[in-house]
């Protein structure tokens, strides 16, 4: 059975390397009024705390929880959402 951690690493990862797509995830970020940034900050920092509490990784969280503050950066944004989608996936993948 899928643990709640391991999907929401899942999920956050998937739409950070969709944010991560060079003109798409820049439209999308600016076409929302930088409001997709504060959604993937809060979904981070829920998913940070469940991965808390049931003792899994939390280095892509964190990641993520930084390029959030960062991504309205134009090219450190997709920079850092591209790394952080690649540290969650792997993550996802290796929990058990």
């Amino acid at each position: 059975m899928v643990g709640a951690s391991r999907l929401l690493k899942w999920v956050s990862g998937g739409l950070e390397a969709l944010l991560g797509i060079p003109l798409l995830g820049g439209s999308i970020v600016v076409g929302l009024y930088w409001t997709p940034l504060l959604v993937m900050l809060a979904l981070h920092i829920v998913s940070l705390i469940i991965s808390s509490k049931e003792n899994r990784k939390k280095t892509g969280h964190i990641l993520g929880i930084v390029t959030s503050c960062v991504a309205w950066i134009p090219f450190v944004g997709m920079i850092m959402h591209i790394i952080s989608a690649i540290f969650l996936m792997i993550e996802a993948g290796k929990d058990e």
